[in-house]
């Protein structure tokens, strides 16, 4: 996998593969291009060589002939239906009640009908702690209220794939916990797989299987969390951890 921005390169021979049900978290500096592996799963970015596959099905490339042909967008579509993510700006529609926000997807992308999307998007809200701010608007929620919604806009869609840019990390410290405890449980309950981009190394220890070390577009080290945290063996992970923890 490759990406470039111009002459720049963000990624270079990355080759990695996350396992069905499996949580996995990109640990490193600013810059290393862990946020951009997130965009370019969920078609937000192009990739500029190689290929990125969902359970197997090419999502915006494949080969043809000894040739990389670019997919389809509705094929892309498609394939991107079981992705979903959560940003670190919440994206919420503003003009969109909390219940709104969350049953506009499964209505349009999924055809349900809006009763049965408001019956689900209550059960998820009622998950994350939000059922009694469903006729809210964004506007009217705190920062850990409005991930939390976000959270619950994601799962709507019934996702096998949730990636996770940095959830934190725009919200006050006091209100980080409250959204780490849904990601949590969600973790703990569900078999959904996850890749996951957070400076929140506790977080990082406690739901991951597997943490992988970035830097400058590649990966230096990965291992389970307790090897990771406890005893990392390159130069890289030990220094980038000692200025973290």
């Amino acid at each position: 996998m490759v990406k470039k921005f111009g002459d720049h390169t963000v990624l270079e021979g990355l080759d990695f593969t996350v396992s069905r049900g499996e949580r996995v978290t990109l640990i490193g500096p600013s810059g290393s291009g862990k946020t951009t592996i997130l965009r370019l799963v969920m078609t937000l970015e192009e990739l500029t060589g190689g290929y990125i596959h969902i359970g197997g099905t090419p999502l915006q490339y494949e080969e043809q002939g000894g040739k990389r042909v670019r997919i389809p967008d509705k094929r892309r579509r498609r394939t991107t239906t079981g992705i979903g993510m959560v940003f670190q700006h919440f994206n919420l529609f503003p003009n969109m009640t909390v219940l709104e926000n969350i049953i506009e997807a499964p209505v349009h992308v999924m055809g349900l009908s809006k009763d049965e999307a408001a019956h689900k998007a209550e059960a998820l809200l009622d998950k994350v702690g939000m059922a009694w701010k469903k006729d809210a608007r964004p506007s009217e929620l705190s920062g850990g209220q409005q991930q939390r919604v976000a959270i619950a806009r994601a799962l709507a869609m019934d996702p096998e794939i949730l990636l996770l840019d940095e959830v934190t990390s725009a919200l006050d410290p006091e209100l980080v916990g409250e959204v780490l405890g849904v990601l949590k449980d969600i973790a703990a309950e569900t078999d959904i797989s996850m890749l996951i981009v957070t400076h929140e190394m506790q977080f990082a220890r406690d739901v991951s299987q597997r943490v992988m070390m970035f830097d400058h577009g590649s990966i230096v080290e990965e291992g389970t969390p307790e090897k990771m945290f406890s005893a990392p063996e390159n130069q890289r992970t030990q220094d980038f951890l000692r200025a973290v923890l």
